[in-house]
């Protein structure tokens, strides 16, 4: 067997090449044989990709499904480890379309047991450039790479922790347009091997200055996540502006909001379907559903006031007001199915704050006093209406805090360089689950359409662990988002074209 290390050819045959879609990726190169098996599947039933190949005459040769790209990206991909065998190179390939210009970099995991960074260039008539990055001793189940400009950036991780950089290389000779996708090699020419991949995502970023307000948005999908080993599923895609997936008390559905007003779609996918909310029809990402299932909160915004709360029965119906002034916009129910909590800028004060109030009238009850400069969203109750879990920047960054349901009591629960934003307990009471933006992010800011994290930690207190990688932000997970068996979660990703 040739070196463990991955060695990429450049092809002085024709390969196969087939242009049926599948799963993502519309183009497929087949160059080794799978003893007439089909060398790549993708199943709708998990989204995961499986592809095979079997070594020849002990030479290294890989079969590609990819699509072609123009401009940066970001290509994230989950390994299946139990399917990787000795003898089996996969993971994600970056190539040039031209045979002018042939080259490729890949984030590659070996069957035997570690990671590998590597890039491969040749110019005809220039010779060739070679070099390598490895992370020995480790086999990471999560790669990516991303492209901005010239330079190519590989991350990895293990399940449950952040990402961390590999290495980058800067390659002038790299094509504006390149082919991106998964790939599969394997040295073994007496079998047929196989790699699976999950959680396939191909991003187009946008620029940091971008504003999808002024802008346009450029694509949103809804997705599902098994929060115990992280496989997600895409369940709806739109090119424009959808958020803040809610689960229905029957747990065969979502509730989202999109174009100002309010959809459901069956959590296997389909047709969203508009709910009734009357007149209100601008509303925003902050709604969701009392604990009992019969109400929905909504804030839709009402002329010279701003943002305001009502509610509809669970059905649809036409709007009850709860708050008097505006903005004010909504982020939990009571327990008792009698109030809410919602985050509100109200005269003489320097910005938001946590308040709470009944829904068929009553005192609003002001549950924190912010100062010049400092912020507070995402107020939910806990399931048992011991705690209201907030995030805050008290301390300088945004963290995530609790406090008792009269405003007592507040204590940080979380202490990342990260912001962490929207607190999210599951129903039967383990869990939190927030989404934190990098460093870079403005403490008090949560823009979309930027590199963030899902995170889960327990409520009894804990490390936290990563369990999405993801470009999104405002709107992805700004709600209550946990299926009524706390076993998934529901959010919105991002993605340019």
């Amino acid at each position: 067997m040739k070196s463990s290390l991955v060695i990429f050819l450049i092809l002085t045959t024709v390969p196969t090449m087939a242009q049926d879609s599948i799963g993502i990726f519309s183009q497929s190169r087949s160059v080794a044989s799978v003893d007439n098996k089909e060398f790549a599947i993708f199943d709708p039933q998990d989204q995961s990709y499986l592809l095979r190949s079997h070594g020849l005459d002990k030479e290294d040769k890989s079969n590609f499904i990819y699509n072609d790209l123009n401009g940066d990206f970001i290509i994230t991909a989950n390994i299946d480890p139990s399917v990787m065998a000795p003898g089996i190179q996969a993971g994600l390939l970056i190539e040039n379309s031209t045979q002018e210009n042939n080259g490729q970099i890949s984030a590659t995991v070996e069957g035997s047991g570690q990671t590998f960074f590597r890039w491969n260039q040749i110019k005809r008539g220039t010779g060739t450039e070679k070099e390598q990055v490895l992370a020995p001793k480790f086999r990471y189940d999560i790669l990516q790479l991303e492209r901005q400009g010239k330079e190519i950036i590989m991350k990895a991780a293990h399940f449950g922790e952040p990402l961390q950089k590999i290495g980058s290389v800067k390659l002038q000779r790299l094509d504006e347009t390149v082919r991106v996708g998964l790939f599969i090699n394997s040295h073994n020419p007496d079998i047929t091997q196989e790699a699976k991949f999950y959680n396939v995502r191909i991003d187009k970023p946008v620029p940091n200055e971008y504003d999808p307000e002024q802008d346009g948005w450029l694509g949103c999908r809804m997705e599902i996540i098994d929060v115990e080993n992280g496989k997600r599923m895409v369940i709806f895609e739109k090119d424009d502006r959808f958020e803040a997936p809610n689960w229905m008390p029957n747990g065969d559905h979502l509730l989202f909001n999109m174009e100002g007003s309010l959809f459901t779609i069956p959590i296997e996918g389909g047709e969203p379907e508009k709910l009734n909310t009357g007149f209100a029809d601008e509303l925003n990402n902050d709604h969701g559903i009392s604990f009992d299932g019969q109400m929905i909160a909504i804030s839709h915004h009402v002329k010279d006031k701003g943002s305001m709360v009502f509610t509809v029965p669970i059905q649809g119906g036409v709007p009850q007001p709860v708050t008097d002034e505006g903005p004010s916009y909504w982020h939990g129910w009571a327990p008792n199915n009698e109030g809410v909590v919602y985050v509100a800028m109200r005269k003489g004060k320097p910005g938001y704050d946590i308040y709470k109030k009944p829904i068929h009238g009553g005192d609003e009850i002001a549950l924190t006093n912010t100062r010049e400069g400092e912020h507070v969203d995402g107020s939910e109750y806990s399931p048992d209406g011991e705690y209201i879990y907030y995030n805050g920047s008290a301390s300088g960054t945004m963290q995530i805090w609790r406090m008792k349901p009269d405003g007592s009591g507040k204590e940080q629960l979380t202490f990342d360089e990260r912001n962490d934003w929207f607190p999210h307990i599951s129903p039967d009471g383990k869990w939190i689950a927030y989404i934190s933006f990098p460093t870079t992010i403005p403490v008090n800011s949560h823009p979309s359409f930027k590199r963030v994290t899902l995170n889960l930690m327990p409520t009894s207190g804990g490390a936290p662990k990563v369990i999405a990688y993801l470009y999104g932000g405002q709107g992805s997970i700004n709600v209550p988002s946990w299926s009524p068996d706390s076993k998934y979660l529901a959010f919105v990703s991002n993605s340019g074209k």
